[in-house]
C-alpha cells in the first residue's frame, strides 16, 4: 500500500493530466504556462524565491530560455539521465528539449540513380556512392544551405571511378556548425574532376575532412575555389593523406579561406609519394583573421612536384600562422614558389621545420615573402639539410628570421633583411568597426558604427536542473559525454564538447570569478553569490542597428556611472544552452538608447560594459589593434550582444 504522501502525490499528478490544451494533455484546467510541474513554472518559482516575487522585476528574457519540456517528459528524461540511458533516446530528447544535436546518419544512397542533380538537398549519407562509376557527373547545388548542425558523409564516394565529375556549388552556404566527411573520396579514380565552388561560404564553425581523398588517382584534378569564404571559427579543413601516390593529379586552391575568421587547415601527408604533382595555392587564406595552416609531411617522396603559393595568407590578413613540417622531404626535382606570400598582412608567424630535407635537385623561390605591415617572424630549422643540387633563393625577405641547422650550400639571399613595407601602422581590417570603443563614446548625440550583434549560435534552451545535474561535464568524463550526444571520434561535435568543457575548466584570470551554467537556476545562483539577491538582469533589447551607423540617445550609467560589480554571461557552443558567466574587477555598466541615423527615432536599447583595468590583457588583443594603445593604458568598452546577459546590483 502506498504511503499517504506518495498516494497524495500520485493522485495530484493524475489530476493534472486529464485535460487537453492545444492538443496536448496537461494539468487539469491549467494552461501550459501555469502547470506547476513544468521546468518553466519551476524556474518562475525559483526566481520569486531567490530574487523577487514582484512580477515587474522578473526577467522574462531569462524565463524564455527555460526548458520547453512538459512535466511528463521532464520526469522521464531525468530518470533516463540518472540511469545513464539518455543515448537510447537522444533524437527524442534533442527534439523535445530544444537541443543542438547532429542527426544520426541515414541509410546510404549507394544505389541511387546515376547522373542525379542534388539541388536543395541535405542531411544524407553518400557512403560508397558512385563506386566504379564510368563517366557522368553529379552536381550538388545549393546543398545543405543555411542548415543548423548539418552533417553529410561522402565516404568512399566515386571510388575506382573513371572519368567521373563531381561538382559542389554553393554547398553548405550560411550554415552553422557544418560538418562534411570525404574519407576515401575518389580513391583510385582515373580522370574526371572534383570541383568545390563557393563551398561552405559564410559558415559558422565549418569542418570538412578529406582523409585519403583521391589516393592513388590518375589524372584527376581537384579545384577548391572560393572555399570557406567569409567563414567563422571552426576546425576548418583536414587534408590527411590527400592525393597520396597520385599520378599527374593537379590540385588548385583559389581564394581558399579568403576573408575567413580563425579558420584552421591541416595538410598531413598531403601528396605523399605522388608523381608529377602540381598544386596551386592562389590567394589562399587571403585577408583572413588568425588563420592557422599546418603542412605536415606534405609532398614527401614526391617526384617532379611543382607547388605554387601566390598571395598566400596575405592581402590584409591578420596574424596568419603557417607551419611547414617535413614538407617535401626526400622529393625529387621539385619546384616550390612562394610569391607575395603573407604580403600586406599584419604580423604573422611561419615555421619551416625539416623542409626539403634529403631532397634531390629541388628549387625553392621566395619572392616578396612576408612583407607584412607589422613585422612577423620566420623560423627555419633543418631547412634543405642533406639535399643534393638544391637551389633556394630569398628575394626581398623579412628581417625577423632564424636559421638553425640550415643547408650551407645552394642558398642565395638577395636583398635580405630589408625593411618591411608600410610604416608599422596597425592593420585593423579584421577588427569589426564598433566592436570595441572608448568610454567617451557613450555620450548623447555621438554617431558610432554598430558591430554585428546578432546571435550566430544554434537556437537552444536550458535544461532543467533535475536533468543537467545528472549529466557528466568534465574533461575526465569526455568519453561519457560523447556517448550521450553520439559524438564520434574526431567529429565536430567531439570538438565542440571538448572545447566548451576545457574552457569552463580553465583557471580564472587575475581577479576573475567564473562559472559555466547549463540551467537558469545555476545562473541565478552564481549571479546572486557574487552580487547578492538585489540584482537586475539586462540584455541588449534587439539586433536593430547591427552593421550600421547609429546615434547614441539617452545614456544611463548603472550605479550612477561609478565602478560597480557585474556578472556577464556569454553563450558557449554546446548541445544544450550553456553560458560562461564571469565577474571581473573595475567595470562600469551603461544602458543607452540607440537611434536611427537619419530619423533619430529609437530603434534599440543597448547594454555596454567598460573594462577600466586592461593591464592583464594581451598586447595583441583585438581591442588594442582596433583602438591603438597598450594594456593598462586605456579602458575598453563593448556591447552585450544578442542573447548574452549582464547582471548588476539594483540601483
Amino acid at each position: 500500500m502506498l504511503k499517504p504522501l506518495l498516494l497524495l502525490q500520485s493522485l495530484f499528478f493524475c489530476l493534472f493530466n486529464v485535460v487537453f490544451v492545444g492538443g496536448r494533455l496537461i494539468g487539469g484546467g491549467l494552461s501550459a504556462e501555469e502547470n506547476p510541474f513544468t521546468p518553466k513554472a519551476s524556474l518562475v518559482r525559483y526566481w520569486n524565491k531567490e530574487i523577487s516575487a514582484d512580477k515587474s522585476l522578473r526577467s522574462e528574457f531569462l524565463i524564455s530560455k527555460a526548458s520547453p519540456l512538459n512535466a511528463v517528459d521532464s520526469a522521464t528524461f531525468a530518470k533516463l539521465a540518472a540511469q545513464n540511458s539518455l543515448p537510447t533516446r537522444l533524437p527524442d530528447f534533442c527534439s523535445a528539449a530544444n537541443l543542438f544535436c547532429f542527426p544520426d546518419l541515414t541509410p546510404s544512397l549507394e544505389k541511387h540513380d546515376d547522373n542525379v542533380k542534388f539541388s536543395v538537398y541535405d542531411q544524407k549519407n553518400f557512403t560508397s556512392y558512385g563506386n566504379a562509376r564510368a563517366a557522368g557527373a553529379d552536381s550538388f547545388k545549393t546543398y545543405s544551405k543555411g542548415n543548423n548542425g548539418a552533417f553529410d558523409s561522402f565516404r568512399r564516394y566515386s571510388r575506382n571511378a573513371a572519368g567521373h565529375e563531381d561538382k559542389f556549388t554553393v554547398y553548405g552556404e550560411r550554415g552553422n556548425v557544418d560538418e562534411k566527411d570525404f574519407n576515401s573520396y575518389g580513391t583510385f579514380a582515373a580522370g574526371g574532376a572534383g570541383d568545390f565552388t563557393n563551398y561552405q561560404n559564410d559558415v559558422n564553425d565549418p569542418m570538412s575532412r578529406f582523409t585519403a581523398y583521391s589516393d592513388g588517382g590518375t589524372g584527376r584534378s581537384q579545384t577548391f575555389k572560393t572555399y570557406t569564404h567569409d567563414a567563422n571559427a571552426g576546425n576548418g579543413q583536414s587534408f590527411t593523406s590527400y592525393s597520396k601516390k597520385g599520378n599527374t593529379s593537379p590540385n588548385e586552391f583559389s581564394s581558399y579561406g579568403d576573408s575567413s575568421n580563425v579558420i584552421g587547415s591541416d595538410f598531413k601527408n598531403y601528396g605523399e609519394e605522388e608523381n608529377a604533382a602540381k598544386d596551386t595555392f592562389t590567394s589562399y587564406a587571403s585577408g583572413g583573421n588568425v588563420p592557422l595552416n599546418n603542412f605536415k609531411n606534405y609532398g614527401e617522396s614526391v617526384n617532379a612536384a611543382n607547388d605554387s603559393f601566390t598571395n598566400y595568407g596575405g592581402d590584409g590578413g591578420n596574424v596568419p600562422q603557417n607551419n611547414f613540417k617535413s614538407y617535401g622531404v626526400s622529393g625529387n626535382d621539385a619546384v616550390d614558389t612562394f610569391a607575395n606570400y603573407r604580403d600586406k598582412a599584419n604580423v604573422g608567424d611561419d615555421s619551416f621545420s625539416g623542409y626539403a630535407k634529403d631532397s634531390n635537385a629541388g628549387t625553392v623561390k621566395f619572392t616578396n615573402y612576408g612583407q607584412s605591415y607589422n613585422p612577423g617572424s620566420e623560423s627555419f630549422t633543418g631547412y634543405g639539410k642533406g639535399s643534393e643540387g638544391h637551389k633556394i633563393s630569398f628575394k626581398t625577405y623579412t628581417p625577423n628570421s632564424t636559421f638553425k641547422d640550415y643547408a650551407k650550400n645552394g642558398v642565395a639571399f638577395a636583398k635580405y633583411n630589408v625593411s618591411t613595407i608600410g610604416d608599422g601602422k596597425t592593420v585593423n581590417k579584421w577588427i569589426e568597426p564598433g566592436k570595441f570603443f572608448r568610454e567617451s563614446t557613450l555620450k548623447e548625440g555621438t554617431v558610432i558604427p554598430m558591430p554585428d550583434i546578432k546571435d550566430k549560435m544554434p537556437k537552444r534552451s536550458f535544461l532543467p536542473r533535475s536533468i543537467v545535474s545528472k549529466l557528466p561535464f568534465s574533461t575526465s568524463k569526455l568519453a561519457e559525454v560523447k556517448t550521450i550526444f553520439h559524438a564520434g571520434d574526431n567529429s565536430s561535435m567531439e570538438k565542440i564538447i571538448s572545447d566548451a568543457v576545457t574552457e569552463c575548466e580553465r583557471p580564472p584570470s587575475a581577479g576573475e570569478t567564473k562559472r559555466c551554467v547549463g540551467s537558469a537556476e545555476d545562473m541565478i545562483d552564481f549571479a546572486t553569490s557574487v552580487l547578492g539577491r538585489s540584482v537586475v538582469l539586462r540584455t541588449t533589447e534587439n539586433v536593430a542597428g547591427s552593421k550600421q551607423k547609429v546615434v547614441i540617445g539617452k545614456v544611463n550609467g548603472i550605479n550612477g556611472g561609478k565602478l560597480t560589480k557585474a556578472v556577464s554571461c556569454h553563450q558557449s557552443l554546446y548541445p544544450y544552452l550553456l553560458y560562461y558567466c564571469h565577474s571581473v574587477p573595475k567595470v562600469r555598466v551603461y544602458e543607452a538608447d540607440l537611434l536611427e541615423l537619419n530619423s533619430k527615432t529609437k530603434i534599440n536599447h543597448g547594454i555596454a560594459i567598460c573594462h577600466i583595468d586592461t593591464s592583464s590583457w594581451s598586447p595583441t588583443h583585438g581591442a588594442f589593434l582596433a583602438l591603438g594603445s597598450k594594456p593598462g593604458r586605456i579602458e575598453v568598452c563593448h556591447w552585450i550582444f544578442e542573447n548574452d546577459m549582464n547582471w548588476a546590483i539594483a540601483d
